[in-house]
């Protein structure tokens, strides 16, 4: 029986695939306009599988077209000779892989050059390809043209060393351009850096022939489609609903959609002839949420490179204005190379999915020097269970009116938390107080992102209700007002009736408020709460 996969590549004959027909022909089409093609990606979004599967399909539907594939994975801090050689020897066991594949061998004209032939450097690459491309092409075999057109595919290509890539880059180029060179026909480079941020001489591109492929994460239909092969084998079906929160929470991340697969279908032990329904995707889309697997390892890792990120990545999520996607900026084009962001459809930053948004800010949950001990007043003599009406619900108003009153408790310390952007300090303290009550009391707390930029949802779902927290930064009265008609219609489309809404004033004079209102027909009760900038005068 096949399953869903994870670690590495995915075969068809071992694991559920989304086949991307429509992306295949489309990187085929530009395969057979001889074009040189880059993806450059996030790691764990299926690159390396997608190309393979499309080489497959080309050279499978027509035999004139000879791909070699190669892994730059290893070659990594080589000096220019020894990355030669290692190519060099490369090239000869994937071409005689690719024959073998096919249940033929190497003519004796062409054992001979590969056995013969050394590369040293970018000009003798150059005349190896040539030199190959006559000898595929009178083929011993068969005495006819039938692997004229060689497709390089280079995964990893960002592990080429540094000292070489401006003259593989070159070399490459050259052939392009070339009228009388005319192998490799097409070129795949696929990776994680970008070309542009390699580190070569970029005073003049060596490499501004290439044609950039997108590969997009799963639509919805592509992962009911991946779901659908489970249920077809095993006979055990999915809730829609399900699949849609799935993908809402993933955002079709392929290692995601795939690590919940996992979950559902090998972890939980669901009885085969149960459906598996949205109570089962809840609990499944938790322990993703709290686990350590690889595709979160190098999220947060990649997150903690630099201390600038975190104060970017709050931006972006609490901040009405939002930021430009501006893959000039070296801080945003590295947050997009490592897959934490995105550009959003009005050409904004995105945060990937909202998975990612929670890890993100467990990530960057501060540690509150004690203040966590004081959510709760002593006097009253209060703890999480007090907050809970008669019949199991959550007093929504009691608890965010208890945060209100912590802040003022707290005062200036909260922005004594040390390494902590100050002006997004109220967004964090409200995610880990929302976040250890909801765990105190068995209850979930999903993070979510609606705009992709300047709304940061929360979704609280206890004892079967859910209940909705939108926070921001004051930026206006306008804004104000904008994000009401914002959390009315999120609260809308998950049929719930009552939502906060709980907004950081910053501001030297600030203006406390609670009202609740009637907004499009829902009821929304509204915060803005002051954020004290220094100690008071009297306490110092």
């Amino acid at each position: 029986m096949r399953r869903f996969g994870t670690q590495g590549r995915v075969y068809p004959d071992k694991h559920y695939v989304v086949p991307r027909t429509k992306e295949i022909d489309d990187f085929n089409m530009r395969v057979k306009d001889g074009r040189y093609i880059v993806l450059f990606a996030p790691r764990q979004t299926g690159k390396t599988t997608f190309f393979r599967m499309a080489l497959d399909t080309l050279s499978t539907n027509d035999p004139s077209y000879f791909p070699i594939q190669l892994d730059f994975q290893i070659m990594r801090n080589c000096s220019p000779p020894i990355f030669y050689d290692r190519l060099y020897q490369m090239l000869g066991m994937q071409i005689e892989s690719v024959f073998k594949k096919r249940g033929s061998g190497p003519s004796d004209e062409l054992k001979e050059f590969l056995n013969n032939t050394t590369i040293s450097d970018d000009f003798s690459l150059i005349m190896f390809f040539k030199h190959l491309s006559n000898l595929l092409d009178n083929d011993a075999d068969n005495n006819v043209s039938t692997h004229n057109k060689v497709v390089l595919l280079i995964d990893e290509f960002d592990g080429i060393p540094q000292n070489v890539v401006s003259e593989f880059l070159y070399a490459l180029r050259t052939v392009y351009l070339s009228d009388e060179l005319h192998c490799p026909h097409s070129v795949g480079i696929v990776g994680v850096k970008s070309i542009n941020q390699l580190n070569y001489d970029r005073s003049v591109s060596p490499f501004n022939v290439q044609d950039e492929f997108l590969l997009p994460n799963f639509t919805l239909e592509q992962i009911q489609d991946l779901f659908g092969q489970y249920t077809d084998e095993v006979g055990q079906s999915f809730a829609p609903e399900g699949i849609k929160t799935l993908h809402t929470q993933t955002g079709g991340q392929p290692f995601l959609v795939n690590r919940i697969g996992q979950i559902l279908t090998e972890e939980m032990e669901i009885p085969k002839t149960e459906t598996i329904n949205q109570l089962h995707f809840s609990d499944a889309h938790t322990k993703i949420l709290r686990e350590q697997n690889v595709n979160i390892q190098h999220l947060t890792t990649n997150i903690r490179r630099d201390k600038r990120f975190e104060s970017m990545l709050m931006k972006i999520m609490a901040r009405d204005q939002g930021v430009d996607f501006n893959l000039d900026d070296d801080i945003i084009s590295e947050l997009a190379t490592y897959g934490v962001i995105r550009e959003s459809t009005d050409k904004m930053c995105e945060i990937a999915n909202p998975i990612y948004l929670y890890r993100i800010m467990r990530t960057f949950k501060p540690m509150v020097n004690g203040l966590e001990n004081e959510y709760f007043s002593e006097e009253r003599d209060e703890c999480s269970l007090d907050y809970l009406t008669s019949d199991g619900q959550i007093d929504m108003p009691r608890l965010l009116d208890n945060f209100r009153d912590f802040i003022a408790r707290a005062g200036f310390r909260i922005l004594q938390v040390p390494d902590k952007p100050r002006e997004y300090i109220g967004q964090h303290l409200l995610y880990a107080y929302l976040d250890q009550f909801v765990r105190s009391v068995g209850g979930n707390l999903y993070l979510e992102v609606q705009t992709g930029r300047g709304r940061m949802d929360l979704l609280l779902i206890h004892n079967q209700q859910k209940y909705i927290v939108e926070t921001k930064i004051w930026e206006g009265k306008n804004r104000y007002a904008t994000g009401k008609k914002q959390l009315a219609a999120y609260m809308e489309l998950e049929r719930v009736k009552a939502g906060y809404y709980v907004v950081f004033d910053h501001r030297d004079n600030p203006e406390p408020r609670v009202e609740t209102e009637t907004v499009n027909g829902m009821s929304v009760r509204s915060y803005v709460i002051p954020i004290m900038q220094e100690r008071p005068s009297s306490e110092r």
